[in-house]
């Protein structure tokens, strides 16, 4: 804020010596110095390119005296205004370069994504996810050293990362990164009370956002809950049950690590939104979603019931604002997802 201070300082000093030039080279010059020749004589001499005087001050002693204050005084301020104009161009490109610029822009240009609070080891797999699902983020994470490390070791994952630098807890974070536009947020700082700080901010400006926030003590979960997180994960307790799980059904976890792990498509576990017209009100058997998809149902959960359907049967009518979860390729299940909004779109217009 100071250099901008000295930047309005310098400009106001170059534009007062400019008038002042102008007034003494019209006073001393006489009538024969109109407007423009005085401001054209100013400006060389400000400048000090070298040019012949429009002005002549051979015949006038008190001119030529006044220029040599001009060129004295002028070229000084000048040499001051310059240097303010470098040292705010080097300001302005070390704290916001072009680069960061040019991600700004398309972070503006984002919609429908998901909000990734921290990069740390919790945040890193949510965005490892969120990119082979092809789902867009993006990311807030308060040291950048973090993100160029992940960047360095997973170039396949996070070369083309979208990230704003600065603590995810200030609403002016949120807001960078594009929130008023995003479709959920993860909360995966490190401690609890920073993601309670998040899902507030965030659930008071967008009450119906989906917010998921990370959470190591119950006591924070129920407060995170309360304050409108949909849902919180408790990293030592997934742990827990996975070991539990090696133990219990390896071949079950197996299967779910060969699933997640598979390089030649990405198989995952989704959920088809039923939006309306013409999905709504055909049964699971019309939709035919195993041969026209190759999707799997698992199960389906109807808006207005908090009860799941496990294994749901083809005679299910589904209505809008029924959820079906099935298991295919992520291309797949897109390309569902498209053909469900595209109808549901085409027919509200």
């Amino acid at each position: 804020m100071a250099l901008r201070k000295r930047l309005l300082l310098a400009g106001g000093l170059l534009l007062s010596v400019i008038v002042f030039s102008m007034a003494g080279y019209r006073i001393l010059g006489g009538d024969s110095v109109g407007f423009l020749q005085a401001l054209y004589m100013a400006v060389i001499t400000l400048a000090g390119v070298g040019y012949a005087e429009v002005v002549d001050t051979s015949h006038n002693p008190a001119l030529r005296v006044f220029n040599i204050g001009v060129v004295l005084i002028g070229v000084a301020i000048t040499v001051y205004v310059f240097s303010v104009i470098a040292a705010f161009l080097v300001e302005v490109e070390t704290t916001n370069p072009f680069w960061r610029r040019t991600m700004q822009k398309r972070i503006n240009q984002t919609r429908d994504h998901y909000i990734v609070c921290g990069l740390g080891d919790t945040g890193r797999h949510a965005v490892h996810e969120l990119h082979k699902t092809g789902t867009p983020h993006v990311v807030i994470e308060l040291v950048e050293e973090n993100v160029k490390r992940a960047q360095e070791l997973y170039p396949e994952i996070f070369a083309n990362l979208l990230y704003v630098i600065g603590d995810a807890t200030e609403e002016e974070l949120l807001e960078k990164a594009g929130v008023e536009r995003a479709k959920g947020i993860i909360a995966t700082l490190p401690l609890d009370k920073d993601n309670l700080v998040i899902t507030v901010v965030a659930h008071q400006r967008f009450p119906k956002m989906r917010i998921v926030a990370r959470s190591a003590d119950e006591k924070f979960s129920d407060r995170m809950l309360r304050a409108g997180a949909q849902s919180t994960v408790s990293p030592s307790r997934i742990g827990g049950l996975r070991l539990a799980s090696e133990v219990i059904r390896p071949h079950v976890v197996g299967f779910l690590d060969l699933m997640l792990r598979e390089q030649s498509q990405t198989l995952r576990v989704e959920q088809i939104d039923i939006a309306g017209p013409p999905w709504a009100g055909l049964p699971l058997s019309r939709l035919n979603l195993h041969n026209s998809y190759n999707l799997l149902v698992l199960a389906a959960k109807s808006a207005d019931t908090p009860k799941l359907w496990v294994n749901p049967p083809d005679s299910l009518v589904v209505r809008p604002g029924t959820a079906i979860i099935v298991m295919g390729d992520v291309k797949d299940v897109q390309r569902a997802r498209q053909e469900a909004a595209g109808a549901s779109a085409a027919s509200a217009s």
